[in-house]
């Protein structure tokens, strides 16, 4: 209840103790009249007299007491009130002789109506005052009345005025440990986050929880059951009658819940969910019990987080979870219909060059532009979604595979045009793949993750002829996918299985032939096919990311073996060992530590391993590439560049490298002795290397005259099949054995 309620609740009851005062001075006031009609001898006179003191006690029962019980002169005048009631009882009796056992028993109910509306102290006033009145009566009586009778009267009354003021203290400490109770639940409800109102079954309000202020913005006094009618959403009535109709049939004690939407007192709407209770069989409610909470704000939230699960966030296109949907309901749809969906996946060529050198802010401007081309060169019903960093997916049905084909053609064309990124103009391309499925394919007709696999290897067939073009699914595609699968499981398992081997190449020093190291180089000792070079798994195993156990494993093997070798043969602490770092190693984010742990767990002479790098994977991201460069040569380690001369590393650059060594590819050095140009290039490497204080080594050295014309340019080591092919540690071991110690 709110404090309105609880005083009208509080008015209300001394409102009735007031009336049923008045009809009991009534009844006391008739049979008064009775008893002078019938004993005195005043005549009509009298008895009109005390009729008309009746009729004016019945008027007080019809004053509107509810209103008038908390004015601030009430109690004195009820004190007055039962103070003249008392004084006419006091003065019948004294007139008639025979009426002094009425007086006891008018004063226990003056006492009585004085207990249920008075305090203890104006109960005690009132019984002195009655008890006064008796004394006086027995004093003043003609007849004496006996001294034990006075007492025993005097003892009953006493008893009745102790009785009625013990029962007004009770009541009173009653009442406010009530309104205490009912204060705090109505504090409680007036913080509440649910607006309780408690709605008759003929649609009446007995009830409205404060609370309703702060939730629905309306005063308790103006909540009605037409009230929540008119401010229900009209798409949410319908629902809401059918709710109620379930509340209001239903069981006692049942309960239904219900969204709905409502208009607050201020206009804006809101969702509240609104739980309804059937208390019918409740004596003290008799009414439903609704509460209304306000849930706009979980709304809210529900609609955002149900948006970022389905929607993109940087173009606000739909993303994969909803696309996939879609693209479920139209292979559905046209299985039915016997029509065409055709899925076409768009990925952006070298996307990542973007981000690396104009920023990711860029990066997001081309990604939202591309949307907005892309979405431009579509149909109203087709669907457009973004599955991820730069590769989107395009959802047309109804179209044939020339239409496809313009399709691809179209959007290519709106990629492909100028934009600008900041302050410079860039043009980009990109590779679609197009998969087509038919109505009927396949018992139930086609399979959504099927069809986005096909797109998928169509876009790396794109990718794979040139980029820049769209390439249609052919099923041979998934037979090569599945060969390369099937490669990468047996690869694998020759991982496990320990079935790759290390064979070792000698380089020597070019004038003198003397073994100065050699290049650790796996080979597969393949079950079935024999011994297998690396041209036939290296690609592979780069491809699928295996390379990095691969490598790891091999340096761990090298190095192994040259701990034996020093071991061995003490003047194998010459000789170089040196291991290829390929480029997926390179990036590998703990290649540095893996190196340095493999170096302490064998205890070789760092200095004794050369880290060979390829040129052009020098150039990737040239900053980190020489801050992991750094690392490594601070583990003691030396660096070499292989097949130098293929790339395009600049000067510049070269200087900031920490390399030690330049390895002359042997595509220069095939016609070294027989090309002009080539011995030229060779030439310029050695002079290159000598500039920078860097050994040179020429790889793939293979007749005398090579060997010959390489010594006259002045590069000082080499490696090739005119020295020895790479073979078992055996043969190095040979080799060690056979050398003189310096």
């Amino acid at each position: 209840m709110s404090v309105n309620a609880l005083e009208q609740h509080e008015g209300e009851y001394r409102a009735r103790q007031i009336r049923l005062g008045t009809w009991i001075a009534v009844g006391v006031i008739l049979i008064g009249a009775v008893r002078v009609q019938l004993d005195w001898q005043g005549g009509p006179l009298l008895v009109a007299l005390i009729g008309c003191a009746a009729v004016a006690q019945g008027g007080l029962a019809l004053l509107p007491w509810p209103r008038l019980v908390f004015k601030p002169w009430l109690p004195r005048a009820l004190v007055a009130w039962w103070l003249a009631n008392l004084a006419v009882l006091l003065g019948f009796t004294a007139y008639d002789v025979a009426a002094l056992a009425i007086y006891p028993a008018g004063v226990t109910l003056i006492l009585a109506s004085t207990a249920a509306l008075a305090s203890e102290r104006a109960v005690i006033g009132i019984g002195a005052v009655s008890l006064a009145g008796y004394v006086s009566l027995v004093l003043t009586r003609d007849r004496p009345v006996t001294g034990t009778l006075a007492a025993l009267t005097l003892a009953l009354m006493a008893g009745v005025m102790w009785f009625c003021a013990r029962t007004a203290s009770n009541r009173r400490r009653l009442d406010t440990a009530r309104l205490s109770a009912e204060r705090r639940i109505e504090a409680l409800l007036e913080n509440s986050s649910d607006a309780v109102i408690a709605v008759l079954p003929g649609g009446g309000v007995t009830y409205v929880s404060p609370s309703v202020r702060s939730v629905l913005g309306y005063e308790q006094a103006f909540v009605t059951s037409d009230l929540l009618m008119d401010i229900t959403h009209p798409d949410f009535l319908p629902t809401v009658m059918e709710w109620w109709l379930s509340v209001a049939n239903g069981p006692p004690g049942s309960s239904a819940r219900v969204e709905s939407r409502v208009r607050r007192a201020d206009g804006a709407w809101i969702y509240a969910d609104v739980i309804g209770t059937n208390r019918l069989d409740d004596p003290s409610l008799e009414a439903a019990v609704i509460s209304i909470r306000d849930i706009t704000e979980r709304k809210e939230l529900e609609e955002e987080l149900t948006r970022q699960a389905f929607a993109d966030s940087l173009t606000g296109m739909p993303n994969r979870a909803l696309f996939r949907d879609r693209l479920e309901h139209a292979i559905a749809r046209n299985g039915r219909g016997g029509g065409r969906v055709t899925l076409l996946l768009v990925d952006l060529d070298d996307f990542k060059l973007v981000n690396d050198s104009l920023g990711h802010n860029a990066g997001d401007q081309l990604i939202a532009t591309t949307a907005l081309r892309l979405h431009q060169q579509l149909r109203a019903a087709d669907t457009l979604a973004r599955l991820g960093g730069d590769e989107f997916a395009i959802l047309v049905e109804d179209i044939n595979e020339l239409e496809a084909m313009d399709l691809g053609d179209r959007l290519l064309a709106a990629i492909r045009r100028p934009l600008r990124l900041g302050n410079r103009e860039v043009v980009c391309s990109a590779s679609i793949g197009v998969a087509t499925a038919k109505g009927g394919d396949g018992e139930d007709g086609p399979d959504p993750g099927e069809l986005l696999r096909n797109a998928d290897l169509a876009m790396y067939a794109a990718k794979a002829a040139g980029r820049d073009r769209y390439a249609l699914f052919d099923p041979a595609m998934y037979a090569d996918i599945l060969r390369e699968a099937d490669d990468r499981a047996e690869l694998e398992q020759a991982l496990a299985n320990d079935e790759f081997a290390v064979h070792y190449q000698p380089i020597v020093d070019l004038p003198t032939s003397r073994l100065i190291g050699v290049e650790a180089l796996v080979r597969w000792e393949h079950p079935v096919r024999g011994l297998v070079g690396p041209n036939a798994f290296i690609p592979l195993a780069e491809s699928t990311g295996l390379i990095v156990p691969l490598g790891r494993w091999v340096l761990r093997q090298a190095c192994e073996q040259l701990a034996r070798w020093c071991e061995e043969f003490p003047t194998a602490e010459r000789i170089r060992m040196n291991v290829n770092l390929s480029a997926r190693q390179f990036q590998h984010e703990g290649l540095v530590e893996e190196v340095g742990q493999i170096l302490a767990e064998t205890g070789i002479n760092p200095h004794q391993v050369v880290l060979e790098i390829t040129e052009s994977l020098l150039m990737q991201d040239t900053d980190s590439t020489i801050e992991t460069l750094g690392r490594l040569k601070r583990l003691g380690v030396r660096l070499a560049i292989d097949d130098f001369g293929t790339g395009y590393s600049s000067l510049s650059y070269l200087k900031r490298f920490p390399v030690d060594i330049l390895k002359i590819d042997r595509s220069f050095v095939d016609g070294i002795d027989t090309e002009h140009g080539d011995a030229t290039l060779a030439e310029a490497v050695v002079q290159l290397g000598r500039a920078l204080q860097l050994q040179t080594v020429a790889e793939g050295i293979e007749t005398q005259e090579q060997w010959s014309t390489l010594q006259d340019l002045g590069c000082e080591f080499g490696q090739g099949y005119l020295f020895a092919r790479p073979g078992a540690a055996e043969a190095i071991s040979t080799i060690l054995g056979d050398a003189k110690p310096e």
